[in-house]
């Protein structure tokens, strides 16, 4: 054993006659009789204490300590003393993400998680706290979609502490605990007739938006950034490049969403909508920062700008010209209602048409097919249709004989 037990109420004197002898402390009937020490892989002595009749938990402690240190699991028990708010500003400043990601999850860290956690430290977190913390979420009315991103990122901050060697287990990862599931949503795409009315109830100005968002799939921040470098009306494609992004409620140009560009087919029509939106609103270069709010200057010829000649702000926009022609359209407000159902309805358009999960996958910037699939797989022409037709198919102008389709005829 590399430690040793000591024992503070007795020590060990040599007398006159050159014998040693256990005489008893001043601390002798006080306090905890017996100290665990021994040195730490960082090179520093560390010790816990046990009271009187226990010094064989306190040596069985001290050998899991010197297994956990040979098998390359050690934690140092005093590590996990910080508060939950103490590793979250640790964790938040280690972290390299894009810098809004990085500005929400701060948010959700700070409004959601530390009111209820922050003051507890990381080793004394159970599972029955996460559970308590979740059911709070839930009883104030936090969205079940929300309560999985905030859930999320918890799950990550502490799976950070397992990684960093401040506890042992994430509590998160629990059997007991389970993830908040978000409400069954099924999409239910726009008709043509809902597309064209609220384009027309919206300003001149924004009409064109609609075209490239419900003709192209493009998300309202990519609309936003898009420029007149970024379209080719002789091969008819657009290049989606950038987004206009809100950081703090200040506006930045940065790659779409995922960093992830690409390049979507620029139909005829659309490419009209938008060669008219030129003619009366030339684009114009607008400046801001890249990626962050103290980012680099980066100048794009963008196609859509306010009244006043500057970049659209995605909140003023949404309440001051989309909700207004929600209302004009008839179309209930609402989160299913916001600009992003343009895309599900250019999915459910290029699905119509048989367009393969692949290309509608690539064209919309999705990061993985699957999620698209999972996404729009009700939108797909029906399977039994396409199995009738097939075999109907097969079948057509088969022989009259009753014996089947096809016999294999003797050699």
């Amino acid at each position: 054993m590399a430690g040793h037990i000591q024992d503070r109420w007795y020590k060990t004197e040599t007398g006159t006659d050159g014998k040693t002898v256990r005489v008893k402390t001043d601390r002798h009937g006080t306090g905890m009789r017996y100290r665990a020490r021994y040195v730490g892989p960082d090179g520093t002595e560390k010790s816990k204490s046990f009271p009187d009749g226990q010094k064989r938990i306190a040596e069985k402690w001290l050998s899991g300590i010197e297994a956990d240190m040979s098998r390359g699991q050690y934690i140092d028990p005093r590590a996990g003393r910080l508060t939950v708010r103490q590793h979250a500003e640790r964790w938040l400043a280690s972290l390299t993400m894009d810098p809004g990601t990085f500005v929400s999850t701060e948010q959700r860290i700070r409004l959601h998680v530390l009111p209820h956690l922050g003051n507890r430290s990381l080793d004394s977190l159970r599972p029955i706290h996460i559970r308590e913390w979740l059911r709070k979420l839930e009883d104030g009315g936090v969205a079940a979609a929300y309560q999985r991103v905030i859930f999320a990122n918890l799950n990550a901050m502490l799976a950070a502490a397992v990684d960093d060697r401040l506890i042992p287990h994430n509590p998160c990862r629990s059997s007991s605990v389970r993830a908040p599931k978000p409400e069954p949503r099924r999409i239910v795409p726009w008709s043509r007739e809902r597309v064209l009315a609220v384009r027309s109830a919206l300003p001149e100005r924004y009409r064109a938006m609609v075209d490239l968002a419900g003709g192209c799939g493009m998300r309202q921040g990519e609309v936003l950034g898009l420029a007149a470098e970024d379209v080719d009306f002789v091969e008819g494609v657009v290049h989606v490049v950038r987004q206009v992004k809100l950081i703090a409620g200040r506006q930045v140009f940065a790659l779409p969403k995922g960093g992830k560009t690409r390049t979507v087919p620029l139909p005829a029509s659309v490419a009209r909508a938008l060669e008219a939106h030129i003619a009366q609103y030339p684009p114009a270069a607008v400046m801001l920062p890249w990626r962050s709010v103290d980012g680099s200057p980066a100048t794009a010829s963008v196609f859509f700008r306010n009244a006043e000649g500057r970049p659209v702000i995605r909140t003023v926009f949404n309440e001051k010209a989309w909700r207004p022609a929600l209302d004009t359209a008839g179309v209930p407000r609402g989160r299913e209602n916001g600009m992003h159902a343009l895309r599900h309805f250019y999915a459910s358009v290029l699905l119509d048409a048989g367009e393969s999960i692949k290309a509608l996958s690539e064209y919309l910037g999705h990061h993985d097919p699957g999620f698209t699939l999972r996404t729009y797989t009700h939108l797909m022409p029906s399977s039994e249709k396409r199995t009738r037709e097939a075999v109907n198919r097969a079948f057509e102008g088969g022989p009259e004989a009753d014996d089947g389709p096809t016999t294999a005829q003797a050699a």
